[in-house]
């Protein structure tokens, strides 16, 4: 049993990166990958862990990208955060992240919000004030009430819609991917089936936007998802035969902040990503 998409305290998590490690070795797990949202600041602390329980680990992370108008999301495995690639695509990535929080926190606080820059700063994780920062005030603040996509929905989006931020902050697919691919990671579309991503679309929009993306650059996608339906699962794998995709998966694991899935193991344990998934992308990731 192997978990290639989690998240941490670094982003939307709820357990440290190192909890994290250990949680996996506690869960029997062989290979774990940290995959934080648009952030690779846990991934030196879960390293460390993972040499301390004698775990095997890929550095991740979970990427917000712009693609044709809506929002979809690749998990990128494996880069070299050395490389001159990388640096200059995550230096513009954390300036796009963390220009706008200011604005976004102003505009919640005249919707009603008992929210400021004070009052989110003691949330901080990784030395940046983010939309993360916020959602954990959020979290913190039980008259809010609610998951995360709840709060998501409720407040975050709606803030980062109407201040016209919600393309701006992020990179376009097509570049990201490029850099990713120069930086060496293994790019994986995350989710194809949700609103970030292609729900909506008919099964052969679907195919033609992967199709694209994977002549673009774009590795692989997830085979295994806990909240895949029968056919979802049926799809996902015909596209990766058909077009010889990299296949990945994880559980999306959030800790209290999504409790319904377990990590390694998913939804009621309907999952169970083979090991030879990890080897396979250790090769990629080698080459």
């Amino acid at each position: 049993m192997i978990d290639l998409h989690v998240h941490s305290t670094m982003s939307d998590g709820t357990y440290t990166p190192s909890q994290l490690i250990k949680l996996a070795k506690d869960k029997g797990l062989k290979a774990i990958a940290l995959t934080d949202h648009d952030t690779i600041y846990g991934n030196k602390e879960a390293y460390e862990a993972a040499k301390k329980y004698d775990m095997e680990f890929i550095h991740g992370m979970e990427l917000s990208l712009n693609y044709n108008n809506h929002q979809i999301h690749v998990v990128a495995l494996g880069f070299d955060e050395e490389s001159k690639a990388f640096k200059d695509f995550y230096h513009e990535l954390r300036q796009k992240k963390q220009s706008s929080i200011v604005s976004v926190i102003d505009y919640l606080q005249k919707q009603g919000l008992d929210i400021s820059v004070e009052k989110v700063e003691p949330f901080i994780t990784g030395g940046a004030l983010d939309k993360y920062a916020i959602l954990r005030y959020l979290v913190s603040d039980k008259s809010k009430a609610g998951d995360i996509q709840y709060l998501w929905d409720r407040y975050i989006d709606p803030a980062f819609n109407n201040l016209n931020l919600k393309i701006t902050e992020n990179p376009k697919a097509e570049d990201a991917i490029q850099a990713m691919k120069k930086a060496g990671a293994v790019t994986s579309l995350a989710h194809f089936h949700k609103k970030i991503g292609f729900k909506n679309y008919t099964r052969e929009e679907q195919e033609a936007n992967i199709k694209y993306l994977h002549e673009i650059g774009l590795d692989g996608m997830e085979a295994y998802y806990p909240n895949y339906s029968e056919d979802d699962e049926k799809f996902a794998h015909y596209l990766i035969e058909k077009y010889d995709l990299v296949p990945t998966g994880g559980t999306d694991f959030h800790g209290a902040n999504r409790p319904s899935v377990d990590l390694g193991s998913g939804t009621n344990n309907n999952l169970d990503v083979p090991y030879e998934f990890y080897q396979n992308i250790c090769k990629l990731i080698k080459r």
